[in-house]
């Protein structure tokens, strides 16, 4: 009877235990979302001053790891009991310790979602590497989308590793509901589509559609759900963009340009095949 109790606690104390590492991991990836645009950012002026010989002034160094987290008013250094996820939050009531500057809800909440998409993930899957797979395209795509609708980048860094962690886990069966094949012609199919439609879009009126990283994203999305996942997909994101495009611009909401960023619903749209199912967007979109 012990034996049989242990069993069927195990799999709940397991998605517990990944829960609480995906708050963990959410933390991290607040931090990726604020510095890696910033580091690309500072790429790109180094590049730009190589390019013009112009002397390049040395900087401080910024990394993902360097410096440590700050207050972005008052330079207060983050102690590491200022940073557990959530409770920190809640403790110092979403302000500064040192100058009770206010920070954003959505640090709280990038950790929740993590938390929740980790937890979920050894709930269906169990302890098996396909949920430490799912659970590694759950990080990388929240943070895209993050990053996408703040700055419309969707950093190589991150979508060509999504993408090739969904070939590697179909190659070794870590994502057994996609073959191999299936993932490959889906990367393939997803990168294309979107470039033609870029393409079309550009010729016809001279302007650009999307950016080159939502190739790359839809690519990713397709080497883990496979070719036949990319239309319900595609439709879903369609869909709600121009629900909440068209929404921004009668609460002008829009951006300068009157542009939404893309990747964040081709993320929606894979959080939604992950969870319940690529068909099921069908039906949720009305078709």
């Amino acid at each position: 009877m012990t034996g049989l109790v242990a069993m069927d606690v195990l799999p709940e104390l397991a998605a517990v235990l990944t829960g609480i590492l995906g708050l963990l991991i959410g933390s991290f990836l607040n931090v990726v979302i604020y510095r890696v645009p910033k580091m690309m950012e500072h790429q790109w002026t180094q590049e730009c001053a190589q390019l013009n010989g112009a002397p390049i002034e040395p900087v401080e160094k910024f990394n993902l790891l360097t410096p440590r987290s700050r207050c972005s008013s008052c330079g207060h250094l983050i102690r590491w009991y200022e940073n557990i996820p959530v409770l920190s939050y809640l403790f110092l009531r979403g302000k500064c310790a040192a100058c009770g500057v206010r920070y954003g809800f959505r640090y709280p909440l990038v950790e929740l979602a993590t938390g929740c998409l980790f937890f979920f993930c050894a709930w269906r899957w169990g302890w098996t590497p396909t949920t430490l797979a799912w659970c590694g395209f759950s990080a990388l795509l929240l943070g895209l989308a993050v990053i996408d609708w703040d700055t419309t980048l969707l950093p190589d860094d991150m979508t060509l590793p999504l993408m090739w962690t969904g070939l590697v886990a179909a190659a070794l069966q870590w994502n057994p509901a996609v073959s191999l094949s299936a993932s490959l012609w889906g990367a393939v199919a997803g990168y294309l589509s979107l470039w033609a439609v870029y393409w079309a879009f550009k010729l016809a009126t001279g302007k650009d559609g999307m950016g080159y990283g939502d190739f790359k994203l839809f690519a990713a999305l397709g080497a883990w759900f496979g070719w036949t996942a990319l239309v319900p997909m595609i439709l879903m994101a369609s869909v709600v963009g121009a629900i909440v495009g068209i929404a921004m611009k009668f609460s002008t909401g829009l951006r300068d340009g009157g542009y939404v960023p893309f990747g964040p619903f081709l993320a929606g749209a894979g959080f939604t095949a992950m969870v319940f199912g690529p068909q099921s967007i069908l039906r949720f979109i009305g078709l």
